[in-house]
Parts: structure tokens; sequence; C-alpha cells
């Protein structure tokens, strides 16, 4: 990973093809930047969903706001009570306290950019989801580090609706 730290006033620099990348055949997170990389500042990743997919199920975040800015294709977004389609170039903020989701469309891809604003120290929570994925982690461990990571899940009977089988 090039990474330039926020000592060095340079910036911070990180090549796609060198961050360190997650996930399987329907979900993919590229790790670019976390909160002790950016000074606190920021965390930055970029998931990748294929035919819908889901991202991540309701919670919220009680520090930081999330930022989602769409590269490619539709994502389903829960925002408080409201559900919206994002399609390319759309941007959504939800503030810390909302309880928020996000999935591609049914159907559909989506490639989006997400920043979390002040950073998270979150890279090891998406290696915790990815050893789950992978059947050497519990669920159990996630749940239990919901506090850590500033990351409490919760009931959406909107995003439940939203994601039903039709």
């Amino acid at each position: 990973m090039s990474l330039i730290t926020p000592g060095d006033r340079q910036g911070i620099f990180v090549r796609e093809a060198e961050a360190e990348t997650l996930g399987g055949a329907h979900s993919t997170v590229r790790l670019f930047a976390d909160s002790s990389t950016t000074g606190g500042a920021l965390s930055a990743q970029r998931v990748t969903l294929t035919g819908g997919a889901d991202g991540a199920a309701p919670h919220h975040h009680t520090t930081a706001s999330e930022l989602f800015f769409v590269l490619d294709g539709r994502l389903q977004a829960l925002a408080g009570d409201d559900v919206v389609t994002a399609d390319k170039g759309d941007f959504l903020v939800v503030p810390a306290g909302m309880p928020h989701a996000f999935a591609a469309e049914p159907g559909a891809d989506a490639d989006v950019l997400i920043v979390i604003t002040p950073g998270v120290e979150r890279f090891e929570y998406f290696r915790l989801l990815d050893r789950v994925r992978k059947g050497t982690a519990d669920i159990q461990e996630v749940l239990d580090s919901q506090e850590r990571f500033d990351n409490f899940f919760l009931e959406s009977p909107a995003w439940k609706r939203a994601r039903a089988p039709r």
C-alpha cells in the first residue's frame, strides 16, 4: 500500500491495485484509508456489489456520519425510515445516529465509495466480516464488537419490506 502519513503533510495516496481487498463472489470491499492513517479525519473504502447483493444490514453509528457516492450501478439505501435508490453519480450522507443499510438494487450491481467521518477504525471490522464469510469466525464476534466499531445493529421494517423477494 502506498501511504503518506498525515504527519508528512503531503496527503494520502492509495492505488486501487494496492488496496487490501476482501470479499467473495458478490461483494468486494477495498480498504483505502482507516482512521489511524488519516489522523482521525475519516475512513474510506470502496464496496462493489453484484446481482442485487446485500451490503450492510440496518445499523447506526453513534459518533460518525457515513457518506455514499455511487460510482456505478444502482444502490438501494435505508436512511432513517426511507428507502431510496441511488444511481451513478448520486450522493447520500447519513448523519450519526440515523439507521441505515445498503445493498445493490435487486437484480442490479452497485459500486460505491463509502467515507465515514470522523474516522473510525473500521478495517478490522471488515476483516472480521470476511472471516465470518469464510467460516473462520462466528457472527457472535460481530455482535460482540458493536461498541468497539461504533456499529450498532437494529431492526428496520422499512428495509425488510424493501429487500423482500417479489
